[in-house]
């Protein structure tokens, strides 16, 4: 799947927005990717998933024993990616604000994991997710989103395989130019801005 076809799957899924948006790290942003869009179409989703397992080195493929996501926004890009590699799927929640195994979830000592985002920003909820899943036992082997918007400041101590690195330009909110400013913000993701 090239990038203009993946891109494609964004456009027809009315998934890449425009206007000035609030992203769950802060930051503000004039194009927002809204996964859970793009991914509410079970063949989309598994497009996706299977273009972005197929970019991962076969013998990293062999080794994963299971995803784990960030909950909200990476449970079913997560789950896509486990059905794709057929291997189990798990996610972390934060019910009390730090991100833990729960709902009867667990992971065999060592078990290799691959930790799947939906979008990664600034890639904090990732290294948070991959602590947990640490915590909780697992090794985590690599990282992966369907998208990398982190403009290549994301950085992990595990391979990274993101299926598209999109080039969009974030803001502080004291920073904004002046065209995105004189729009109102709105914060369409699942999380409250930090």
């Amino acid at each position: 799947m090239t990038d203009e076809e993946i891109l494609a799957e964004f456009r027809d899924a009315d998934a890449l927005l425009e206007g000035h948006f609030i992203l769950s790290s802060g930051l503000r942003s004039s194009r927002y990717l809204q996964c859970a869009r793009v991914l509410m179409d079970p063949k989309r989703g598994s497009r996706l998933a299977e273009a972005l397992a197929a970019r991962l080195p076969a013998a990293l493929r062999d080794r994963i024993g299971a995803v784990v996501s960030p909950a909200m926004g990476g449970v079913i890009a997560g789950h896509e990616m486990a059905r794709a590699l057929g291997v189990p799927a798990m996610f972390v929640e934060r019910p009390t604000g730090t991100f833990e195994l729960r709902r009867g979830f667990r992971l065999e000592p060592g078990t290799p994991v691959l930790m799947m985002e939906d979008v990664v920003t600034t890639g904090l909820s990732s290294r948070e997710a991959m602590a947990a899943i640490r915590a909780a036992g697992g090794d985590v082997i690599a990282a992966a989103a369907l998208v990398d918007r982190s403009n290549g400041a994301a950085s992990f101590d595990v391979p990274f395989f993101p299926l598209i690195r999109l080039e969009v330009p974030s803001y502080d909110a004291d920073s904004l130019p002046p065209e995105l400013a004189a729009i109102p913000a709105i914060k369409p993701g699942s999380r409250a801005a930090a």
